[in-house]
């Protein structure tokens, strides 16, 4: 790590994905060093663009809302220790080289930042470093675990989770939480604070609050923490969150945490040593030990990304394997919308595009669909997801997609989810599927699942129309059959079985980024014109 001036008289904290006062190491480094204080945060149009292959918008309206509710609520939050939060417009190797310029602080002003690990981000970094002509120093902030007190080094991180979990969880301590001072230094003169964009400024309209959402929080530290103290202290959640982990709908079936996670609102330190408070005063067991289990996973994807870098953004996964994918855009299309007449699977998806949000057994689900159903570009859903999921965290998305797509870190490369056995498990009687889908609303039970296998008597009872009001699957998998008929086993709160793996986000890169591949044409609509069906 680059070492900032040891007496810089103003020291430049660029906020990225680490919106909070607490835990914050960059934040602590640079009140430290220097005599003023310049926090700061840019919106940087890059982020703003379109996805890397297929141009979805990077940064979709409802992770866009959140991001603005984050940043508004560090504002506010430094404000009251003295400070303010600088905000501009532009890319942040832009903006710190004019702020330098503007206030002569050439020879005066150090920069301290979090580290990250991904190519973009990372360029972020270099370009700093090399425009900015300042010095940088970079803070490792994002993990449970910190990567100086791994037993070794990233290049040599095992290729399997549970190795990962065995070397790490009961050999490494978990560092202590970072406090800051009451009153942080004050700012430099002459600085303006920046308005904070609004929805207009991205080319969105506010959009709608959908009463269905399992995730009605906004965005932000304070509201972080304040979930926090509740689904540990005033409900007792976290004691029920493994046998609850798996459900569809409503606030408490999961801790909800993985949004404020992806946008530094949170710490995994607070975390961690806020349920290990939990654990001695209240109760310690398998539910407790499982959301540890769950921020291990979050720290083990992005050491896959740290150690395979530009791989995990591979059409063949870390693994390079040359993979045919079909090019259905008709199929795509029916999944990306929601109507693929497979109904466990169109509500989820209809459940992501209204809210930003869906559950870990839904995501694990859709993806599988995506790639092992109808044998799509896992890229296709990776960006997807990008642009609409509000924890989008690139080192999970990626790592869960190559995941789910048998190109990653799971032991069982043939992985694949049986949507309809899911469906009955998860929403046994078919409560999440009525929810999102209205248009089966009025088929009562689990058989909403199966709905092309009702007879013509049952569908009208129900007011479907199959190909009109609703659409006939675009795929019927063989192993489905031996489940149409089953009775209910759960309901929509969710059940664990204890299978399956972890969750969560999207974006995208890889070495055709690079410019390694002279000529890459890209898009959505390229992409399906010029490649043909396998």
């Amino acid at each position: 790590m680059q070492t900032a001036s040891e007496n810089p008289s103003v020291a430049i904290c660029l906020f990225r994905n680490d919106l909070r006062v607490h835990d914050n190491e960059a934040l602590f480094t640079a009140n430290q060093k220097g005599k003023f204080l310049l926090p700061l945060y840019c919106f940087d149009p890059r982020h703003h663009a379109g996805t890397y292959h297929f141009g979805f918008p990077k940064t979709g309206c409802h992770r866009l809302r959140f991001l603005l509710e984050s940043v508004t609520d560090l504002r506010i939050k430094l404000q009251s220790m003295g400070s303010n939060l600088i905000v501009r417009l532009g890319k942040p190797e832009d903006v710190i080289a004019e702020l330098v310029k503007n206030l002569n602080l050439q020879n005066n002003v150090a920069v301290v930042i979090q580290k990250e690990v991904t190519e973009e981000e990372v360029k972020v970094e270099q370009d700093i470093r090399s425009k900015c002509r300042v010095p940088l120093l970079t803070v490792w902030g994002h993990t449970l675990y910190h990567i100086e007190d791994l037993p070794f080094e990233p290049k040599h991180l095992p290729d399997v989770y549970t190795e990962f979990r065995k070397k790490v969880e009961d050999n490494l301590p978990v560092r202590k939480l970072i406090n800051l001072p009451v009153q942080l230094n004050p700012l430099p003169m002459g600085i303006d604070q920046g308005l904070i964009p609004t929805f207009p400024d991205f080319g969105f309209s506010v959009p709608d609050r959908d009463p269905r959402s399992a995730f009605p929080f906004i965005g932000g530290e304070s509201s972080a923490l304040q979930r926090l103290n509740d689904y540990f202290w005033v409900t007792d959640n976290v004691s029920t969150y493994k046998e609850t982990r798996n459900g569809m709908i409503g606030t408490n079936f999961s801790t909800k945490f993985s949004p404020w996670l992806a946008h530094g609102c949170l710490s995994p330190r607070k975390i961690y040593w806020e349920l290990k408070r939990y654990e001695r005063e209240r109760a310690s067991n398998q539910s407790t030990y499982w959301v540890i289990f769950e921020l291990l996973w979050r720290d083990y994807f992005r050491y896959v990304s740290l150690k395979y870098g530009n791989k995990i953004f591979f059409s063949g996964g870390i693994k390079n394997e040359p993979t045919q994918w079909k090019t259905n855009h008709q199929h795509f299309k029916a999944w990306q919308e929601g109507r693929t007449g497979v109904p466990y699977i169109d509500a989820n998806m209809r459940e992501l595009a209204a809210t930003g949000f869906m559950s870990n057994r839904g995501r694990q689900n859709v993806a599988s669909f995506l790639t092992k159903d109808l044998q799509l570009d896992w890229r296709l859903g990776a960006e997807w997801f990008e642009s609409l999921l509000i924890d989008h965290d690139v080192c999970s998305n990626y790592g869960n997609w190559l995941y789910s797509a048998g190109i990653g870190n799971d032991p069982r490369e043939n992985r694949k989810f049986n949507v309809v056995k899911q469906g009955l498990d998860y929403d046994g009687d078919g409560n999440y599927v009525r929810l999102w889908v209205p248009e089966l609303a009025a088929i009562k039970s689990g058989k909403v699942h199966c709905i092309w296998t009702l007879s013509n008597t049952q569908l009208q009872a129900g007011g479907v129309l199959l190909g009109q009001t609703y659409p006939n699957p675009i795929i019927v998998a063989q192993e489905w059959s031996r489940h149409v008929n089953r009775p209910s086993s759960s309901t929509s709160t969710g059940a664990s079985s204890g299978k399956g793996k972890k969750r969560s986000s999207g974006s995208q890169k890889s070495l055709e980024h690079q410019g390694q591949y002279p000529g890459q044409k890209r898009g959505l609509d390229f992409y399906f014109s010029h490649t043909n069906p396998r």
